[in-house]
């Protein structure tokens, strides 16, 4: 992220960025706290409502004393065994049952609580990261860990989440969609998906809770049924470059940072080509990083027991840099493996 935002500074007179898949919104916060106002956009519920409270909301038009008020009240509540609990406990093992039935109670008492969209979103917020600290996975939701991760035995605690100053803006829609909106930016940082795995699945929990939902469950993962249906054409090797190009060659921005993984479905080579032919100049930042923490762990058979070995645990990330200057935009940003230029979007 600090790359990213990097790169993003160093594009002159930058001061409005499209975060156009924005995920969990680390990037699209990174770029808010360099002072740029950013659009974050996903299909996601969950990503959403992150984006709400965290892009969307300026931290200085909000009662934090009442809010932590609220916060505290619904974390006194007692447990209470519901869907998150028989689903994610006991059917499966992603929580200790007893931090089960505590979200179970603050998520219906969100509902009871919250006086405005924003509100609820940062309620909302609140118990997605108080879950994910008490969590047993390696981070994503595709699967539990085979025994207690430590952190699974410690209670759930709400924490106010660090909310960012400053105007921003939060849009659910499909990448495609929002592209032909036809809004236009002085950058647009683009993430899309790389392989088949679809982040829909990947935190299916996160988005069973904030939707609130009873939605029924299939497999040992317990994914939402809906997780058969919910496809996006950028997890699908026969669709994702025709998306690709619907988003590349339609985005109204001035220039481009693009990030993929060269484990992904295109070469380089590929998405340097598309970018020229829309941008003209395109330089590339190579990023060495480690692989998924699945991929450290390991093969194991359904016992647990390690059965083969993983071909290699780290790979590349690459950050497109596309538009005017790009060469100059990555020289003014100084990106090394050992310094980061930091941004101040200003």
């Amino acid at each position: 992220m600090p790359r990213i935002v990097a790169l993003v500074s160093a594009v002159p007179e930058a001061r409005t960025v499209l975060d156009l898949f924005a995920g969990s919104t680390r990037v699209a916060q990174g770029l808010k706290s360099a002072g740029f106002r950013v659009t974050a956009n996903d299909l996601a519920t969950y990503s959403e409502v992150l984006a709400t409270a965290y892009i969307a909301t300026d931290a200085d038009s909000v009662d934090v004393g009442a809010l932590e008020e609220k916060l505290a009240a619904l974390d006194a509540l007692p447990g209470v065994r519901g869907y998150v609990t028989r689903t994610f406990c006991e059917e499966a093992r992603y929580f200790q049952p007893m931090n089960g039935a505590r979200i179970d109670a603050i998520r219906a008492g969100i509902d009871r609580v919250a006086e405005s969209d924003t509100e609820r979103a940062i309620l909302l917020t609140a118990l997605l990261e108080a879950a994910d600290r008490v969590d047993s996975t390696t981070g994503l939701q595709m699967a539990y860990l085979k025994q207690w991760a430590p952190r699974s035995h410690r209670p759930l605690q709400l924490r106010m989440p660090v909310l960012l100053a400053g105007a921003g803006r939060a849009l659910g829609e499909d990448a495609r969609a929002c592209v032909r909106r036809g809004d236009a930016f002085d950058v647009a940082y683009l993430d899309p998906p790389y392989n088949q795995h679809s982040y829909f699945s990947n935190y299916h929990i996160w988005e069973t809770l904030v939707r609130g939902d009873v939605p029924a469950a299939y497999g040992v993962a317990r994914k939402r049924e809906d997780c058969r249906t919910t496809k996006s054409a950028f997890n699908q090797r026969a669709n994702a470059w025709t998306a690709l190009c619907e988003v590349v060659l339609g985005v109204q921005a001035r220039h481009v940072v693009l990030s993929f993984s060269n484990e992904g479905f295109f070469t380089d080579v590929a998405i340097r080509a598309l970018l020229a032919e829309r941008f003209d100049e395109v330089a590339v930042v190579p990023v060495d990083s480690p692989r998924y923490v699945g991929a450290r762990i390991g093969i194991h058979n359904p016992k647990g027991e390690r059965v083969g070995e993983v071909s290699h645990v780290r790979n590349t990330e690459l950050l497109f840099v596309a538009g005017p200057d790009a060469e100059a935009i990555v020289e003014r940003a100084a990106l090394t493996d050992g310094a980061v230029a930091a941004g101040t979007g200003r």
